[in-house]
């Protein structure tokens, strides 16, 4: 007969680990869908916060305590941590929304928003599609399992308790906003371009033949010529998967290191 022996102690230790991870299973990519049932992601915190406290000693990683105040307090430093490595993941799947956006506007699909069950916002269409194909390239590639290696890692680097704010994760946010405007205007760029030269074409056509509305004829021809784009260019979205994940993870490293 196997007899499972608990402490208030190992038991309090335990809740810290689940904090951290429930934390950032509730906002990481992959995780943290709104789609993906509660109940699995509470199970899969469970068995995570489990093996890593088998891992990791208790005499090693609790920090000192004693009253319910600074218990709770050490609560709340978890959750913040897990958190902000699951939201330095999730932040940078956004960049495909405001591609998206930008992409709708140059190609006159601005105004056929639909709602998305997934980030509870409306979204545009080109949006919608460029982030559900890189989120079948980030599990074709591992990725989620980097996330998940990431935050188990950050139990070495950020022991339990000990989270602080340096320079280093504010460098990692203006690192950030800077390359979020260059990977959108990358992934936008053949589609502005094209449009850009249909804008010439048709403005020059216009003076030619002014008896003839060549920009209310224009609507569609911005619509056929941004959805052949679309379709020329879909082979270079595993290039643009590529630098959504390398920025994926200096911002996670870079948020980890930060609170070092």
């Amino acid at each position: 007969m196997i007899q499972v022996t608990v402490t208030q102690e190992n038991l309090e230790y335990y809740l810290l680990i689940l904090m951290r991870i429930a934390s950032f299973m509730s906002v990481a990519p992959f995780f943290g869908q709104t789609n993906t049932p509660m109940r699995l992601k509470v199970g899969f915190s469970i068995l995570i916060s489990y093996i890593i406290y088998m891992l990791v000693p208790l005499e090693e990683a609790i920090p000192e305590y004693s009253t319910t105040i600074a218990y709770a307090t050490l609560i709340i430093k978890e959750s913040i941590t897990g958190l902000l490595i699951g939201f330095s993941a999730f932040i940078c799947n956004t960049i495909l929304q405001f591609s998206g956006k930008m992409m709708d506007m140059e190609i006159g699909m601005s105004m056929a928003q639909m709602f998305d069950p997934v980030t509870q916002s409306q979204v545009g269409l080109t949006g919608t599609l460029y982030s559900y194909l890189v989120f079948f390239l980030m599990l074709v590639s591992n990725m989620h399992i980097y996330l998940l290696s990431a935050v188990v890692d950050s139990f070495q680097f950020v022991p339990i308790g000990e989270i602080g704010i340096g320079d280093d994760l504010y460098k990692t946010v203006v690192g950030f906003i800077t390359n979020y405007f260059i990977i959108g205007f990358r992934i936008i760029l053949p589609v502005f371009a094209m449009t850009l030269i249909l804008n010439c074409v048709l403005g020059i056509m216009a003076k030619v033949a002014p008896q003839m509305n060549m920009f209310a004829v224009g609507v569609q021809f911005k619509v056929i010529v941004g959805l052949l784009v679309m379709f020329i260019t879909v082979r270079l979205l595993p290039s643009i998967a590529n630098f959504i994940f390398e920025q994926m993870q200096q911002m996670v490293n870079g948020v980890i290191k930060g609170m070092m």
